[in-house]
């Protein structure tokens, strides 16, 4: 994590409004894109109303095209598996999604919300490999400002880009919550511990989780300020899920 500036100091002690602006200087870390979405006929979804749960817009598919620097390490027969598209959230972002059938037999999956430096094309090798040897599928998406995905990366958007990829996981694929394992890893953990406090899953994987923003800014922070970022400590009692 970068160091505050005197500056960024100042506003995080005396100016509330500003500390969700430092917070996201310093937790997102978007990289240039690995890959691309293409329209694809052929590949057409559900001919859902446009903005809705699987939001692509009537009916239009899409083919996901891999850069060179998404260093894919398998063949084109796992990508054949691997399902992406486009859905919107409450705030208005269009939201990449990629669910890839790791498993066909599998009772679970895994709505995986990953690190702050990386997107879906990077991750698709590891979502391939991961639920291969798990027997899950693997279902995750793109922060707003991330890939494919559009807006800017903040802490509303991020709840707001979860809850839009719970819902498309759940309306395009029939998905019950029972079957659906939360997993978020690190700057992933912060909508990952949100929305398991709203909603019932089968379970809650926490990979390097962050406390707050002002704890992680400030590790001797024993107390939750309300314009403290990414209040994890505060929801996580919150979760129901059993396991």
């Amino acid at each position: 994590m970068n160091g505050l500036s005197l500056s960024e100091l100042c506003c995080l002690f005396c100016c509330p409004p500003f500390p969700g602006r430092i917070a996201a200087k310093l937790a997102f870390l978007p990289p240039e894109p690995t890959y691309t979405l293409i329209p694809d006929p052929d590949a057409a979804g559900p001919a859902l109303p446009p903005g809705g749960a699987a939001g692509g817009g009537g009916g239009l598919g899409w083919k996901l095209h891999l850069l060179d620097r998404a260093e894919f390490q398998y063949s084109q027969r796992e990508l054949d598996t691997t399902d992406v598209f486009l859905t919107r959230s409450a705030r208005g972002n269009k939201v990449s999604c990629m669910y890839i059938r790791c498993a066909p037999a599998a009772r679970f999956t895994v709505l995986f919300s990953h690190g702050n430096a990386v997107d879906l094309g990077q991750m698709s090798s590891f979502y391939i490999g991961l639920g291969t040897r798990i027997n899950c599928n693997i279902f995750s998406y793109d922060y707003a400002g991330y890939g494919a995905s559009t807006g800017k990366p903040s802490e509303k958007n991020l709840y707001a880009d979860i809850d839009a990829a719970w819902h498309a996981l759940r309306t395009r694929y029939g998905i019950s919550p029972e079957n659906i394992i939360l997993y978020g890893q690190s700057i992933g953990t912060v909508p990952t511990v949100d929305l398991a406090s709203r909603y019932e899953c089968a379970a809650v994987v926490l990979h390097s989780p962050l406390t707050s923003g002002m704890r992680v800014a400030f590790p001797e922070t024993k107390k939750t300020y309300c314009f403290d970022a990414f209040p994890n400590i505060e929801k996580v009692s919150k979760i129901t899920s059993r396991r």
